[in-house]
């Protein structure tokens, strides 16, 4: 095992993403003495690089002790698991999305490939202040926590990122595979908590259409 595994081991991280001052921390000396440590540990195959300055180890891949909506949130900290993505955890769409689709509180999109683990989407959404976390819940998995929306919240986000209006229950349920039952579930109080969190006018239109067709 390498010094750098170890250290990092016997600080309760073997299973975590770790940050450059991180391991800043963990190791005595020099900045090149760090250097060398992590690259004798990517060559080995102990340690693997997700990004600049994020750090995981081999061992917590193979013994599936990360999970992919908990490394979304390590690679870009304060964002969310949304849209297709929580909507397929959640089982209000039948299949899993090949892609980890997130939104984050940054102004840009980013788009990060990750070997072992695929494709991760992060998108900023015009969101009023204050409403970031709206609709937004922790959930547990490999027993560690993520940021996770609801599923009202992810269909909306959904509509929002992709600028379309309100399209209706049968294009909810025969496009998108959405179980009606489901949508039974919200009421407009539900939609209601929604209407602060968006800032576009068309949201609010969205959000309004929904509360008409659904309490029919």
């Amino acid at each position: 095992m390498e010094i750098l595994t170890e250290h990092i081991t016997n600080a309760g991280l073997g299973e975590r993403v770790v940050t450059e001052a991180q391991l800043s921390r963990l190791l005595d000396g020099t900045p090149q003495r760090r250097y060398n440590l992590v690259n004798r540990a990517l060559h080995r195959g102990e340690l693997l690089r997700l990004k600049r300055g994020r750090y995981l180890l081999s061992s917590a891949v193979k013994q599936g002790k990360m999970h992919p909506f908990v490394l979304a949130q390590a690679l870009l900290p304060g964002s969310y698991i949304s849209m297709e993505t929580a909507l397929g955890f959640h089982g209000w769409i039948p299949e899993s999305t090949p892609i980890t689709m997130s939104v984050t509180p940054h102004r840009r999109r980013q788009t990060l490939d990750i070997p072992k683990f695929g494709q991760f989407r992060y998108y900023p959404l015009a969101l009023n202040t204050g409403w970031f976390l709206e609709g937004v819940g922790w959930d547990t998995l490999a027993g560690q926590s993520c940021l996770m929306a609801q599923p009202l919240r992810a269909l909306l986000d959904m509509f929002c990122l992709r600028k379309i209006d309100y399209p209706g229950i049968r294009s909810l349920t025969e496009g998108m595979r959405i179980d009606e039952h489901e949508l039974a579930y919200i009421d407009k109080d539900d939609l209601e908590r929604m209407r602060p969190v968006y800032q576009h006018k068309r949201m609010e239109t969205c959000i309004s259409a929904m509360q008409r067709e659904l309490k029919q």
